[in-house]
């Protein structure tokens, strides 16, 4: 299969080296940045986000958008969520009806949207195969090849098999789902929810404290993404509960890193600058909790990260609010 990567950040870099060690696929790597194409070109590796893991042989680099999609059979969209919507402009552009799949994650910023709507929104009218690749997938560790396990969701329950069958791998375990709502729901709280990890880790707080926001947390990606048509189900696997472990449990993830650093009093504007990547669970905690406000979803921890990151509460006095609310049947 040929395979072509749109967008060269962490994420997009790990998929590609994954998929280019298959001698089923040829894969090419796109991005935007004509030196960053040049830079990885000459040290075969992205040095600025993914560095320490060299390029297979096979896998070609390329800064011209044509050329990426000419003659590929599957796009895989890895630019943040933010460029989701630019991207999906830009293919409908071209004229290509190439089947997609999006590895970002959240909830757009001021439209609130989830990837698919968005998707749907941009490519009306087209019969063109789509769906979301997510799940617990730290970059790093896909690049390095160790065993991951991940959710292909698409409405076209038929693509979102077959895709699962062409793409997985040793060390790549994909498994298929037609929950397109519950999987891009645990995707995206999950990183509001790592962010109060961090906080809570980053205060001292302790396990005990982290087994509480995880299980507690874990019960609002259940709320939110009922009210949104999801299946318990999935928000319960890999996509929900998995993603959620791993984003706030592992150092790796940027989301938890934002809250240690808040709990140290840094400001955000400092932290994410600093970061150099994307850190989705920023921008999507403004959005879930509006969404869940209008849904009445009662979502205190993301209400919470959000008064943190909006400067309305002090990080130490997140715990306060959250254990002073009224006692609660579980």
């Amino acid at each position: 299969m040929k395979i072509s990567v749109i967008g060269a950040g962490a994420w997009g870099t790990a998929a590609a080296i994954a998929f280019a060690r298959s001698p089923a696929h040829r894969v090419t790597l796109w991005a935007r940045d004509a030196g960053l194409c040049a830079a990885m070109q000459a040290a075969r590796e992205n040095e600025r986000y993914l560095s320490g893991n060299a390029f297979p042989a096979t896998l070609n680099i390329c800064a011209d958008f044509a050329t990426a999609l000419g003659g590929a059979d599957l796009l895989l969209i890895a630019t943040p969520l933010a460029g989701l919507r630019p991207t999906l402009r830009q293919l409908r552009a071209s004229g290509a009806t190439t089947p997609f799949l999006w590895l970002c994650k959240g909830l757009e910023a001021d439209s609130g949207m989830l990837p698919h709507q968005v998707a749907a929104e941009e490519m009306a009218g087209l019969a063109v195969a789509h769906g979301a690749l997510t799940g617990p997938s730290f970059a790093e560790e896909v690049a390095r090849a160790l065993p991951t396990a991940v959710t292909l969701a698409s409405a076209d329950a038929a693509f979102a098999r077959a895709m699962t069958q062409e793409l997985s791998g040793p060390r790549l375990r994909i498994y298929a789902n037609d929950d397109v709502v519950g999987a891009e729901v645990g995707g995206a709280v999950k990183n509001v929810l790592a962010i109060a990890s961090g906080i809570s880790d980053g205060l001292g707080l302790g396990h005990n404290a982290r087994a509480a926001l995880i299980t507690r947390g874990l019960a609002e990606v259940v709320r939110f993404g009922l009210a949104l048509g999801a299946r318990r189900e999935t928000l319960m696997g890999l996509a929900g509960m998995g993603d959620l472990i791993l984003t706030c449990t592992g150092d790796l993830s940027r989301n938890r890193r934002v809250g240690l650093a808040l709990a140290a009093g840094r400001p955000l504007a400092d932290i994410v600058r600093e970061l150099g990547h994307v850190a989705e669970g920023v921008p999507t905690a403004r959005e879930v909790a509006r969404r869940a406000t209008a849904l009445g979803v009662e979502m205190p921890i993301v209400q919470t990260v959000c008064a943190v990151i909006d400067g309305r509460l002090p990080a130490a006095a997140a715990v306060d609010r959250l254990m002073a609310r009224d006692p609660k049947d579980e």
